[in-house]
């Protein structure tokens, strides 16, 4: 669910954006028909899913949420960490979080044929209510919380995670900034190593 994250790490490269987008609705090496940036776009998501998961900073995150959450809490603080990155938006980009998420939304509306049938149905409510804008502001949070809540059937009850936002947001921010230093180095790194192994393959 760190939609945003995986955006701006892509380095407004258009075909990495959408495979980056669009790796959680692919299963397995399922993929290998699309345009091989979409392909490497798609490598580069696992990988940074995967340096998130194994990060001391998110597992710290996950320790300061309510242990009802149980497996959620990944999901959860993804979604935090993409709050943090909405609010803070001009710290890390000169491209004003509005004209960066219409960008986005136009690309994947003109490429949507090639979208997995997942995304082509997540796609429209995306837009219409605008979720990665809105995620700068705690009312936009607690509308994607709900939704995700309402998507286990009321078993993660992760809508009440706006509270451990609203009452430790300070420390998830100080969280998110420590880890979003490494991330982006991690990821300036592995897209080079992936552009490199594509140039000698």
């Amino acid at each position: 669910m760190n939609f945003l994250a995986h955006l701006y790490l892509s380095e407004n490269n258009t075909n990495i954006l959408i495979g980056n987008f669009i790796a959680d609705h692919i299963p397995g090496n399922n993929f290998t028909h699309l345009h091989p940036e979409i392909q490497k776009g798609i490598l580069f998501h696992r990988e940074i899913d995967t340096f998130t998961d194994a990060h001391k900073i998110v597992r710290k995150s996950k320790r300061r949420l309510h242990p009802r959450y149980r497996h959620y809490k990944g999901v959860i603080i993804d979604i935090f960490y993409d709050h943090y990155l909405a609010k803070n938006w001009s710290n890390y980009s000169d491209i004003p979080l509005a004209t960066f998420v219409q960008s986005f939304y136009d690309l994947l509306q003109d490429n949507f044929e090639i979208l997995p049938k997942k995304t082509q149905h997540v796609l429209p409510f995306m837009v219409a209510h605008n979720w990665l804008y809105n995620y700068q502001y705690l009312e936009g949070i607690e509308k994607v919380l709900n939704g995700m809540n309402n998507r286990t059937k009321q078993k993660s009850q992760m809508h009440l995670a706006i509270e451990d936002l609203q009452n430790l947001h300070k420390e998830f921010e100080e969280d998110f900034t420590l880890f979003f230093e490494d991330l982006c180095i991690f990821s300036k790194q592995k897209l080079k190593e992936l552009n490199q192994t594509s140039n000698t393959s």
